[in-house]
């Protein structure tokens, strides 16, 4: 693995094909044998830092349509939280399924399971019937894998019966010295940025594209206003910038006087400290307070100028749902994914179906949609919003960090990469691009 590491960081990326595969790598896993270690705790107290391992496990072999990318760096999405602590289900489930589909796809149903959703890295080999890629190409790396044996998915990639999240629904994720990817989730790396910074945008920037650009999801244009939950987190922070660059009107709902620092230096006028201004929508377990869905569409109307929202981009879910559905306007979209507070929605029908809203429900981003996600960052439109960067021996305490929200934008993992700040290849368009890059840093 050093001679790998060691050819990437010298340059000599046309020597990383004649590079050996080595037939074992360090990677960030669970264990099948501990998928009961959190019984009965509640979510809040189940902890990644106990259940998230750094071991060596075999390479994989290499099928056709796939490749191995040698990954310098990753980053960690609630998928991993979810992963780590075994909810709303164990992955093994998703893994003991894909297992049975074919002989190729056996190799992941394993007493382990290697996480990670996003990566930045170098191809070391491709399987026979790959064209596009070749070892030494530097790639970043979408999660969408998918059979696409199906008309379905030839529609669109996310409605195929057989579509997975890589790394989460799929074993060989990105969290890993080694990384075994479908060829078609391979994207080209932006030059101007580190490993760390490549890795980062995969998973929430495409997520944030289909939920709110794409005609899949809300079709924003410009004009419209946005309500965007946790618009400094790591979806958020992406929906902020793409709402400010289509020309819409992004209402952002912070967790603190920091966080709203931060989206306000993004170039957001409109911002909600939901820590000043206390809203407590549930009363209790089981009861909702109308009324502070009520403040909240006056706060929301006082910033426009009167208006409602004509989108809200919602997350958190539960917590928040039956707010999100009485302050979008007569007519407006509730675009829906994650689900970070509780899958179980609640919401008053009648401020719905009266007011002709609608819900769109929406999951991560097809090979397009990832694709133009992907553009927008190589172009320096969409910056990556990395805060803070850890060691892969660190990961456990990364999880808890998004876990119990104490990070902002998202969070980097160091792999191959001995440290951080390599693998720029355009320092000019890095340095016109320095200052939003390096926001999320400077808070």
């Amino acid at each position: 693995m050093n001679e790998i590491r060691d050819a990437i960081l010298s340059d000599s990326l046309d020597a990383v094909g004649g590079l050996a595969v080595p037939e074992s790598y360090r990677a960030v896993l669970v264990r099948k044998d501990e998928q009961d270690m959190f019984e009965g705790l509640a979510t809040k107290d189940k902890d990644p830092r106990t259940s998230l391992h750094v071991e060596e496990v075999p390479t994989p072999d290499l099928g056709p349509g796939e490749a191995i990318v040698a990954v310098m760096a990753s980053s960690v999405n609630y998928n991993t939280v979810w992963t780590s602590i075994f909810e709303p289900v164990s992955t093994f489930g998703f893994l003991e399924r894909y297992g049975k589909l074919s002989d190729l796809t056996k190799r992941h149903d394993l007493p382990y399971h290697v996480v990670g959703s996003d990566l930045a890295g170098v191809v070391l080999r491709v399987g026979p019937g790959v064209n596009r890629w070749k070892p030494g190409d530097e790639v970043v790396a979408h999660c969408l894998s998918v059979e696409l044996e199906d008309p379905a998915g030839h529609d669109d990639t996310m409605l195929d019966p057989q579509q997975r999240i890589w790394g989460f629904e799929t074993n060989f994720g990105g969290l890993a010295e080694l990384s075994l990817v479908k060829s078609n989730q391979l994207m080209p790396k932006p030059a101007h940025l580190t490993w760390e910074e490549a890795a980062c945008p995969g998973l929430v920037n495409s997520t944030a594209y289909r939920q709110l650009v794409s005609h899949n999801g809300a079709n924003m244009k410009q004009g419209d206003v946005v309500l965007i939950w946790g618009a400094s987190g790591g979806l958020g922070s992406y929906a902020t910038q793409m709402a400010l660059n289509g020309g819409a009107i992004p209402v952002c709902v912070v967790s603190s006087p920091e966080k709203a620092a931060i989206v306000q230096s993004m170039g957001a006028e409109l911002v909600i400290d939901r820590s000043a201004e206390n809203y407590q929508f549930w009363t209790d377990e089981n009861t909702q307070d109308p009324k502070e869905w009520q403040r909240l569409g006056a706060k929301i109307r006082e910033l426009t100028g009167g208006d409602d929202a004509d989108i809200v981009f919602e997350h958190p879910g539960r917590e928040t749902f039956g707010a999100s559905v009485y302050v979008a306007r007569r007519g407006g979209t509730i675009v829906t994914c994650a689900s970070t507070s509780g899958f179980l929605h609640q919401y008053d029908n009648r401020y719905l179906w009266m007011n002709l809203k609608r819900i769109v429900g929406s999951h991560f981003a097809n090979y397009r949609e990832a694709w133009e996600a992907n553009r927008l960052i190589d172009r320096g439109l969409i910056h990556p919003t990395l805060s803070k960067t850890y060691a892969m021996a660190d990961v456990g305490q990364a999880a808890y960090d998004v876990h119990r929200n104490l990070h902002q934008g998202k969070v980097g993992v160091l792999t191959l990469a001995p440290e951080e700040g390599l693998g720029v290849r355009d320092t000019a368009k890095r340095e016109r691009h320095l200052t939003a890059i390096n926001r999320f840093r400077d808070v």
